[in-house]
C-alpha cells in the first residue's frame, strides 16, 4: 500500500507532519524492482552534497555601488532583497547575451 503526502516546507513544521514523520520512521523499509536494495559498492558512491557544495555556496561579502534607483528597486523587493540580487546577478552572468549587451 502507498501513502503519499507532502510537507509545505514555506512555513514551519506543524505537529501533524511530525507524527506523519515520526510514523514513517517506524514503517518497514520496501524493496521493488522501481526502488532495489543498494549494493555495498553503490552505497559507496554516494556522498554529502552538502559537504561538497559547500564552498561553492559560501558567499562573499563585497562593496557594490548601485544607482539610487537601482538600490530603491531593490529595496522595494523587501526581506531579504540581496539575496535576491545575489540570485538575479548570478543568473545574468550566465547568460552572454545579457553580458553583451552591457559591455
Amino acid at each position: 500500500m502507498i501513502i503519499k503526502t507532502s510537507i509545505d516546507q514555506r512555513g514551519p513544521i506543524t505537529q501533524e507532519e511530525l507524527e506523519m514523520l515520526e510514523k514513517a520512521k517506524n514503517l518497514p523499509i520496501v524493496f521493488d524492482e522501481d526502488s532495489p536494495e543498494l549494493t555495498e559498492e553503490e552505497l559507496k558512491g554516494f556522498h554529502r552534497v552538502s559537504e561538497e557544495s559547500r564552498l561553492e555556496r559560501n558567499k562573499q561579502t563585497v562593496t557594490l555601488r548601485l544607482s539610487p534607483q537601482a538600490l530603491r528597486k531593490a529595496r522595494s523587493l523587501g526581506k531579504g532583497y540581496t539575496s535576491v540580487l545575489s540570485r538575479i546577478l548570478e543568473g545574468a552572468l550566465n547568460d552572454n547575451d545579457v553580458i553583451r549587451h552591457y559591455l
